[in-house]
């Protein structure tokens, strides 16, 4: 069944040529028809992640950029070096698609029920290669909006806001009480401020600059550090002792926070402690790294005793690890709260063509707080 499916659409895609570059480019692909359980989504809305880039520019120094190509299909070209090369060599030759979500209408589907049920609906889907004009998935991928939902409002219903409750959900997993969060007033970050508040969970945010600091407090945030202020250890022990916080997800990855945060948390565990240990305190203190914001290696000084760990934290791999009942349970809330918890806003719209500009890719590569772009595939 179909409401107006064309044969082809375009799709953005990344190349890293064996000749040592990178190369994004619009290419028009066929729309597949759709097997028995799948739909046609018209993709009207898909956000520009800090997880889409990694794959979108490879890691590439997008300011040596050079665009070739017309208007309406521009080529970006970037150099890349002996290192970045060995470390895509699984992905050298291969023309990948991106973009890990989005929204649309469903224009066709397969012959089943479930399938026949979502013709002409509103959907949210993180199917990957949601930079493109169409996407055939699975029926039981997608989300349905609630009716009159427009899709740029349901563009991010998974990726920030499955992240933030993950978080949650791996905090009560682990039996801790309380969260840090670094990166804390990024779109993510003030969506994490929102469930917290509204599932009583004492938050502890991270920021760089006043300004920031700022802005969630007006969303009500009880605790936000100043990583930049000269009083920011003595301000973290104090809302880590407050909070009795032992868990924290770093956004930024390099450089030193993560021994800072478990340094303080070892500071506030052992405030209470009725005798010194040189093994340090038993809390045991996790940082679990989720973003490369500072793409320099990740430094501990060691003074945070024995009982703490840092690792990886993927929304994928935390996603696989659900039972059914509890996927269904996060999907239903992030849709109840689309326009409220799990509120996405964008700095700018643009085209899968506009996309590739300097001006877009040079603001949207920043990865700033509060700057976040959206693709509007079918953008004159």
């Amino acid at each position: 069944m179909t409401i107006d499916t064309p044969p082809t659409g375009l799709e953005l895609r990344s190349l890293v040529t064996l000749e040592g570059t990178l190369e994004v480019s619009l290419s028009e692909e066929p729309v597949p028809e759709p097997s028995t359980n799948q739909v046609v989504i018209r993709v009207e809305a898909s956000p520009i992640n800090p997880s889409d880039l990694g794959l979108l520019f490879a890691g590439a120094d997008v300011s040596t950029a050079q665009v070739s190509g017309t208007d309406d299909r521009p080529v970006v070209t970037v150099q890349l070096d002996a290192s970045a090369m060995r470390a895509l060599a699984g992905r050298q030759g291969a023309s990948l698609p991106v973009g890990n979500e989005g929204a649309g209408t469903v224009i066709a589907a397969g012959s089943s029920e479930h399938a026949r049920a979502l013709l002409g609906q509103t959907v949210a889907v993180a199917g990957g290669s949601m930079y493109a004009q169409y996407r055939c998935v699975d029926a039981g991928m997608c989300l349905v909006l609630p009716e009159g939902t427009p899709a740029r409002v349901g563009a991010s219903a998974f990726v920030n806001p499955l992240t933030t409750l993950g978080m949650v959900e791996t905090m009560r997993r682990e039996g801790a009480e309380a969260l840090v969060h670094t990166a804390a007033a990024s779109n993510l970050g003030q969506m994490l401020v929102r469930l917290c508040l509204d599932e009583q969970v004492p938050l502890v945010n991270i920021v760089r600059k006043p300004e920031q600091a700022e802005i969630l407090r007006e969303l009500g945030a009880t605790y936000v550090c100043n990583s930049t202020s000269p009083t920011f250890m003595s301000d973290l022990i104090d809302a880590l002792d407050a909070t009795a916080a032992t868990l924290a997800f770093d956004a930024t990855g390099g450089g030193t926070l993560a021994s800072q945060i478990l340094t303080a948390m070892e500071v506030a565990s052992s405030k209470n402690a009725k005798e010194y240990s040189r093994y340090g305190s038993t809390t045991h203190k996790q940082v679990y790294i989720y973003g490369g914001l500072d793409r320099g290696p990740t430094i501990l000084n060691r003074s945070f005793g024995f009982a703490w760990g840092v690792g990886g934290w993927l929304l994928t791999p935390f996603l696989m690890s659900l039972d059914p009942e509890t996927f269904t349970r996060l999907r239903e809330r992030v849709a109840h709260g689309l326009t409220t918890i799990f509120a996405s806003s964008y700095t700018d719209e643009v085209s899968l063509a506009e996309a590739l500009r300097p001006a877009a890719f040079a603001e949207y590569t920043r990865q700033a707080t509060g700057e976040k772009y959206l693709i509007t595939p079918h953008k004159a």
